[in-house]
């Protein structure tokens, strides 16, 4: 079965963020070819709706919509305009929300975050936006935890994204939690996209653009994902990258937001993930593979990240099957 999934276009939608569902989505595909994911745009009562630039877009299908999908994905709407507080929002998008059935997923990306804010879905839980208005999110909703570092959160039935390109990591990552880690692999090279990053990554990176004199750290990163099996020191890449030790680590923190060891250890459990998703390899097995040596060091990595042991996420990825709307 295909899995559905509504995208709720309000007024003063980015555009962006309105493509970038079915850009992403819609890549997805099982090893005949099949897509895995199907796309619509709604609005309320099916009306036309301004986009933040100077244009409007149509959609073929009204609110109703949410109460026939599988993932309801509240697309951002321009950072620059007036978000509604507590028990806000219009009453025809109040029942647009309310139609929603509770197995239904909710996502927003970026300043939808103030629409499930304002219809009271996030009380109690962690929740991010663009780092420019989580002050303003944590302000106008005390009940929420907002965490203005973070990529995307995901508290399982309701995911919240940050700005922008976070929008494409948390689409490939409900790629992954939906169908596994090689399908959005396979999803993220064909969109021409890096590999998902994960949610905890930083928002903000201080990147200046680089003199034309300077080298990227892009070949050594593609070097290393060669090599995850094997033993990496600083100095090895820094000699890769013909930089020195301290050139290369301010470097590749200022193109990645991450130091090399973290970028690397993240690298490894990422291959650990598609391997216990898609081999029958030991545990033992794919610690060496991942150049985490041991099992006992690989669940380390793992538990930290996934909150699982190796067995429990073999076993969790075998079982879970998306929830389709009947």
């Amino acid at each position: 079965m295909t899995h559905r999934v509504a995208v709720l276009a309000l007024d003063r939608v980015k555009s962006f963020d309105l493509g970038l569902v079915a850009q992403v989505l819609e890549h997805a595909v099982d090893a005949s070819g099949r897509p895995l994911y199907s796309v619509s745009t709604c609005s309320l009562g099916g009306r036309p709706v301004h986009t933040n630039h100077d244009f409007t877009i149509t959609v073929q299908h009204d609110e109703s919509l949410l109460t026939r999908v599988d993932t309801v994905i509240v697309a951002a709407q321009d950072e620059r305009m007036e978000f509604p507080g507590p028990g806000e929002l219009p009453a025809e998008l109040t029942a647009a929300l309310a139609s929603i059935p509770a197995r239904t997923r909710v996502v927003s990306l970026c300043t939808g975050t103030f629409v499930l804010a304002a219809a009271g879905m996030l009380d109690g839980l962690t929740a991010t936006t663009h780092w420019v208005k989580c002050e303003e999110l944590a302000r106008r909703f005390p009940d929420i935890d907002v965490d203005p570092r973070v990529l995307f959160v995901d508290n399982g039935r309701v995911l919240t994204s940050a700005g922008a390109a976070a929008g494409i990591d948390l689409c490939l990552h409900l790629v992954r939690r939906d169908f596994g880690a090689e399908v959005a692999s396979a999803t993220a090279r064909v969109c021409v996209f890096a590999q998902w990053r994960e949610g905890g990554q930083a928002q903000f990176i201080e990147a200046p653009v680089p003199d034309a004199a300077d080298r990227s750290t892009s070949p050594t990163r593609e070097w290393i994902l060669g090599r995850l099996s094997e033993p990496l020191t600083l100095a090895q890449l820094a000699r890769h990258a013909h930089m020195s030790v301290r050139t290369f680590t301010r470097r590749f923190r200022a193109e990645v937001g991450q130091s090399p060891s973290q970028w690397i250890i993240a690298q490894r459990v990422n291959l650990v993930r598609r391997l216990l998703e898609s081999t029958d390899l030991s545990v033992a097995e794919i610690a060496r593979a991942s150049g985490f040596g041991t099992p006992l060091v690989l669940r380390k990595h793992l538990r930290a990240v996934a909150g699982l042991t190796p067995g429990a996420y073999r076993n969790a990825h075998a079982l879970a099957k998306p929830t389709m709307a009947a």
